[in-house]
């Protein structure tokens, strides 16, 4: 479940840079996204909601949140991010969300933490420091870091806040419908989002590629990924749920090189060096914890 789910979130970075050269406007692909995702799910969610609206009502909270930090804003800033930065930069950002989950899990005591997955949280920090800084010095002293980066940090702290709350979740709804519940509830808090980018005057063309863009993130990222991820960590949990995020950008890279004839360049691979270390720090087990 958590490699399909990586692979088809690879995708949504490849596609994502696709519907930015296609000047499609990322706010306005969020919405439609989501529309078109509950729109699928409807017919056969809609008896399981109906079942289950008292255990929906009573967590409402909860879901809000869920619903707000994936489909409410780790997309918005993913598309936002791959406006101005290459998809390899994107994708391997992701590496750092199972140390940002680790993190989270520690200050708001959903997991116990032990002093190796402080060790890795601090290696796979500075992973995500030698990639926005290119190992150059001057861009952290001077602050000058790539905009699409920064918004990319963004989409880590999201979706390592939905991935640490979704443990929290101790009631029991069948996957698909919870991903049509955290849809609508999201599609709540991305609509101000898309009426914000219309009033700036930019409009989404209809044309077949658009359509295309939309089936593939309807089903794959949308539908299939949230559905694996969530049925994922509902198994074995947000810390090794999360190791599994490094397959994105081994995947993202290779589709990037291929589509976009993008580089990988030395500090990408300083970055995903530390990373990765981090991340094997991270799930060393500690008899002392």
């Amino acid at each position: 479940m958590l490699v399909l789910a990586t692979l088809f979130w690879a995708g949504n970075f490849i596609v994502g840079k696709v519907a930015f050269v296609e000047n499609i406007p990322p706010m306005s692909l969020v919405f439609f996204r989501w529309s078109l995702v509950w729109l699928i799910l409807l017919p056969f969610t809609y008896k399981d909601i109906l079942k289950f609206k008292k255990v929906v009502l009573k967590n409402l909270p909860l879901l809000f949140f869920l619903a707000l930090t994936s489909v409410g804003l780790f997309n918005s800033f993913t598309y936002l991010a791959l406006a101005y930065t290459q998809v390899i930069n994107a994708s391997l950002f992701n590496t750092a969300i199972p140390a940002m989950i680790i993190l989270l899990c520690f200050i708001f005591k959903i997991e116990k933490t032990n002093r190796f997955q402080i060790i890795g949280l601090i290696i796979s920090v500075m992973g995500i420091l030698s990639i926005i800084t290119k190992l150059n010095l001057n861009i952290l002293l001077s602050l000058n870091f790539n905009k699409g980066d920064i918004i990319m940090i963004g989409g880590v702290i999201t979706w390592a806040l939905y991935s640490s709350f979704l443990k929290k979740k101790k009631f029991s709804i069948p996957l698909l419908t919870l991903v049509h519940i955290l849809c609508t509830f999201g599609l709540l808090f991305i609509l101000p989002q898309f009426l914000f980018e219309l009033s700036q005057g930019q409009i989404i063309k209809f044309n077949i590629n658009l359509g295309y863009i939309l089936v593939y993130l309807a089903l794959f990222p949308s539908i299939g990924s949230y559905y694996c991820w969530a049925g994922a960590v509902s198994i074995i949990g947000p810390n090794r749920a999360g190791i599994f995020l490094s397959l994105i950008p081994l995947f993202s890279t290779i589709l990037a090189m291929i589509f976009f004839d993008e580089k990988y360049y030395f500090f990408h691979f300083i970055g995903s060096f530390l990373i990765v270390l981090g991340l094997f720090l991270s799930n060393k087990k500690s008899t002392n914890a």
